[in-house]
């Protein structure tokens, strides 16, 4: 069993490694809690109730030792926009049926899938996504007062430009001590909470020197109860189902991706492995659980699951611990957070949005000019300017129709005849001029997947050099690694096209395009004799097929044995001759 893997070797002092990393991380793990929540556009506590929850049941029930589970930034453009559309309430159900899909995918074995998405898209919409939120903070930073929240990039900046002029200067002040101690804790003091200390501090700087002049947690959203709500069932109806059905997919699949890139980063840091349809299912069953208690959509916090490993940890008790840890916070000082200055969470956020940017990664893929680069571009400006369905749903779009075209230019077909000049006769395709080919035999190199984005090229180029009618036709394949049906398609479209005046020869055929060839009929079509392992013996094959009473007087000599067939005592001879491959 995976879970008593994940203990293997446990002893006292493994527990007292989790116990102090998961205190660490727990600390960590409540202001970011909170801050989540708030720019997720609901109120504090829930982040709390998120961290708590989905913490727990993520280290218990994943497949990684030391992923932290819980609200994460990723999640923040998606989820404002669903409470934004149809409120809280169906976000939780949204966050209800993103769990059931994570869960089907891991027990349906999709965990591997998910490395499928293309770089360039997860790196565009997390850029994407880091502007989202940073500019998100600006108001708070600020204490900007007025200000209405839209789900569109544009209409949030102009609220900010047009209100200005509210700028609250305590505000500015608090944001700027908090912003100041997070940056410098990592360089000072590298094992110190930075969020942790900056959020105090900030705030005892607030309530002391200048209370009632900036807004708070308690201000904004009331105070924050001491304990977990009961638990709720939220209400769902096949109509709201439907119409959340789409957000809870890109729920699903950025809690996937983001876990699952979160366990690759601690498998590289620990020498472990992951098990990532376990992982997928533990992040299922933790996003049906936390809507019961009101949380918000988690997933694995990269961040989070590397502090708690460089902080010692050994198993999937530190993730737990971390769970307690903010349980236990919020039973006794929950209604000392009312005091926090909006200000002080906004910097925390901004930090969050700038580490997450991957803006090294987003210029390294710039400067390759490439297709890639397109789709960076792309994936980026839809996650910012239209929304994050849109941005990934394009990014793949355009990524498959890249590659598609990529694959395509890889496929080489082109005519080619074996080189004199080397012993072993090697079939090249430089070999092929005007006046050195063969008017009755014909070889094709063809290189590269003959897939449908490659199909139609390699039948015009087959096509266009054979108007002549050669009798025999030699498609040496050894550098085809798949067909697909439409490779087939247009293969058996060659082979009828071409059988009825002269014979089809393949040789080298690789054991995937076999099997199509089986499984659809062609290769018996074809005929069992037609196919060869070795160019040498398709050639010996063919030349034994051609009509030798053309060759008389032929001077282009493409093979060895032309010489012979040429001269006019070529027919008395044809016994005597012997291949040469």
């Amino acid at each position: 069993m995976l879970i008593d893997k994940r203990f293997q070797h446990y002893s006292l002092g493994s527990l007292q490694k989790d116990l102090l990393s998961g205190l660490i991380v727990g600390v960590i793990a409540i202001p970011l809690g909170m801050a989540f929540a708030i720019a997720s556009g609901v109120k504090p506590e829930y982040g709390i109730y998120t961290t708590i929850v989905a913490g727990i049941l993520i280290s218990l029930l994943g497949g990684s030792k030391y992923q932290i589970g819980g609200p994460t930034g990723a999640f923040i453009p998606i989820l404002f926009g669903i409470v934004m559309t149809y409120g809280y309430e169906n976000l939780l159900i949204a966050g209800f049926i993103a769990g059931v899909i994570l869960t089907l995918m891991g027990i349906f074995r999709l965990g591997s899938l998910i490395k499928w998405i293309p770089r360039p898209v997860t790196i565009g919409f997390t850029a994407g996504i880091a502007v989202t939120i940073f500019t998100g903070q600006i108001a708070s930073f600020l204490g900007l007062t007025g200000i209405k929240k839209h789900e569109e990039f544009i209409l949030n900046v102009k609220e900010i430009f047009s209100h200005l002029n509210t700028t609250n200067l305590f505000s500015l002040l608090t944001a700027g001590i908090c912003l100041m101690i997070v940056l410098l804790t990592p360089k000072v003091a590298p094992k110190v909470p930075g969020p942790l200390i900056g959020l105090i501090i900030s705030t005892l700087v607030a309530v002391l020197f200048y209370p009632d002049q900036v807004a708070t947690i308690g201000t904004a959203y009331g105070e924050i109860p001491g304990t977990l709500p009961k638990i709720h069932m939220p209400d769902i109806n096949m109509n709201m189902f439907l119409k959340l059905l789409k957000p809870a997919f890109v729920i699903a699949m950025l809690g996937g991706i983001e876990s699952l890139l979160s366990a690759v980063v601690a498998d590289g840091m620990t020498n472990s492995r992951h098990n990532s349809n376990k992982e997928l299912i533990g992040q299922g069953i933790a996003n049906m659980v936390t809507p019961l208690f009101g949380g918000i959509p988690a997933t694995g916090a990269l961040a989070r699951t590397a502090t708690n490993i460089k902080n010692g940890a050994v198993s999937p008790f530190s993730g737990i611990t971390h769970g307690v840890v903010v349980f236990l916070v919020l039973l006794f000082f929950a209604p000392k957070a009312s005091y926090i200055p909006l200000a002080s969470m906004a910097p925390i956020l901004m930090v969050v949005a700038w580490n997450m940017s991957e803006r090294k990664v987003f210029a390294h893929i710039l400067k390759t000019k490439s297709t890639d680069s397109i789709v960076l571009l792309v994936t980026f400006l839809l996650t910012v300017f239209v929304n994050l369905t849109t941005a990934v749903e394009s990014g793949l779009v355009m990524s498959a129709i890249l590659f598609v075209k990529r694959m395509s230019d890889v496929t080489i077909t082109a005519k080619a005849l074996p080189n004199p000049q080397n012993k072993q006769g090697k079939v090249e395709t430089s070999m092929v001029t005007d006046t050195h080919d063969c008017p009755q035999f014909s070889i094709f190199n063809v290189e590269g997947p003959l897939f449908f984005g490659a199909a139609q090229t390699f039948e015009k180029t087959i096509m266009e050099t054979i108007n002549y009618r050669p009798k025999i036709l030699l498609l040496r394949m050894s550098k085809v690694p798949l067909m697909d049906t439409t490779g087939e398609a247009i293969l058996r479209s060659i082979v009828k096209h071409f059988s009825k005046s002269g014979i089809v020869l393949i040789s080298g055929l690789n054991s995937q395009p076999e099997s199509v060839l089986k499984k659809t009929g062609l290769f018996d079509l074809i005929g069992q004799t037609h196919f060869f392992e070795h160019t040498g013996d398709a050639i010996q094959y063919g030349l034994s097929k051609i009509n030798e009473n053309k060759c008389l007087g032929c001077k282009h000599f493409a093979f060895r044995e032309c010489k012979q067939l040429s001269a006019a005592e070529a027919v008395d001879n044809r016994t005597k001759l012997t291949a040469t491959f």
